[in-house]
């Protein structure tokens, strides 16, 4: 594994056992095994490194979703938005967007980028592709995850995986 790629897989581990409030440079580098001033090389800042991490895990999910059949799409989606790590990601990201302007800026394209690389999921799923459908299903997928993080037990899994699943029906091509 090279790397920056450990240095993620660290940071992901890290978000697993703490939450993003614990996610700093110092720990991530003694997690990763590498000096403080090789995780910067990679990640001059915190906000970089948590965007990064961010994209790391999606793209793990999205290459493990590609040829998902459209039932489980919707499973595959609501076990990842079960995640607690894309969860705590998440969160960091939008506490960190809400005190730094540069991360809010680069958390718009970030969605925009997210939403991109929905869109082939989506489809291959039989779902609709337009703007409105995937910010519904990406805003469902979110908000599944805040409230599993925050009640952490089975009824929420199961109520994810139900929303998920009638979020994607609502967005069916031909239905909406």
């Amino acid at each position: 594994m090279d790397v920056r790629n450990r240095i993620l897989e660290a940071a992901l581990g890290l978000l697993a056992e703490n939450g993003a409030h614990e996610l700093t440079q110092p720990k991530v580098a003694r997690a990763a095994g590498v000096r403080q001033s090789h995780l910067t090389y990679y990640f001059p800042t915190r906000g970089e490194l948590l965007q990064e991490v961010a994209r790391y895990s999606i793209e793990k999910l999205a290459g493990r979703l590609v040829h998902a059949e459209p039932r489980a799409l919707a499973e595959g989606i609501a076990a990842g938005a079960a995640d607690k790590r894309r969860s705590r990601v998440m969160l960091g990201l939008v506490t960190s967007a809400d005190r730094d302007p540069a991360i809010k800026r680069r958390m718009r394209r970030f969605v925009a980028e997210l939403r991109g690389r929905m869109a082939p999921l989506l489809a291959a799923g039989g779902l609709q592709t337009d703007p409105e459908s995937i910010a519904f299903f990406h805003s469902c997928v979110v908000g599944c995850a805040v409230l599993q993080l925050a009640r952490d037990n089975a009824e929420a899994r199961a109520e994810a995986r139900a929303v998920l699943k009638k979020a994607a029906a609502c967005i069916a091509k031909g239905r909406a």
